[in-house]
């Protein structure tokens, strides 16, 4: 059975906490401006489509032919979400914005095929929570076309709120970290229910 609420609540913690893009698409906006960043963002974001769907391919490859790997795959999710929710509770409030360098389609594109955590997040997005569901090639394709939707939401909200966010999170940091953390270790306990 799906479990929505725990996917969604992973996909939307995953894809709006700080990573590359998110600090990419803030750092662009607050040194050339938030229009100018918009031609990274959506590069990021057809980058990130791209990537998802190679690891959906990769993913479904693997469970279909080494069906056994489905338990070890949703292990190394919860790990990774585990993982995941104890760097964000130790976390400082410090987001470093180094200058970004050229902020067009082509570097926001060709930056998702070294970002590691959007590697791990698609594999484990798809693996813990996706496949072991659906195998409609259509459905399949609405979930990746809503996660690379996400993933442009996010860079765009980054981007917009650049200031804020920088301020903000000091003010709360332990809340806020306390908060996401807890979902993700709820996220990580649900695979298993």
């Amino acid at each position: 059975m799906f479990n929505f609420y725990s996917f969604f609540i992973y996909a939307l913690v995953t894809t709006f906490t700080p990573g590359p893009n998110n600090i990419m698409s803030m750092s662009h906006a607050v040194h050339i401006g938030l229009k100018n960043s918009y031609p990274f963002n959506l590069g990021a974001s057809v980058g990130f489509f791209i990537v998802m769907l190679l690891c959906t391919i990769f993913s479904t490859t693997l469970f279909i032919y080494i069906p056994q790997v489905k338990i070890y795959m949703l292990i190394a999710g919860a790990a990774y979400m585990l993982y995941l929710a104890w760097r964000m509770f130790i976390s400082s409030s410090e987001i470093k914005l180094d200058k970004p360098g050229k902020a067009n389609f082509i570097s926001g594109l060709l930056f998702q095929f070294i970002n590691p955590k959007l590697y791990i997040y698609a594999i484990t997005v798809m693996s813990a929570y996706i496949l072991p569901v659906f195998n409609s090639i259509s459905i399949l394709a609405g979930f990746l076309f809503m996660l690379a939707f996400m993933g442009l939401t996010s860079t765009l909200v980054w981007s917009l709120f650049g200031e804020v966010f920088r301020k903000l999170p000091r003010k709360h940091t332990k809340l806020i970290n306390s908060i996401m953390s807890m979902l993700l270790i709820y996220c990580a306990v649900s695979l298993f229910l």
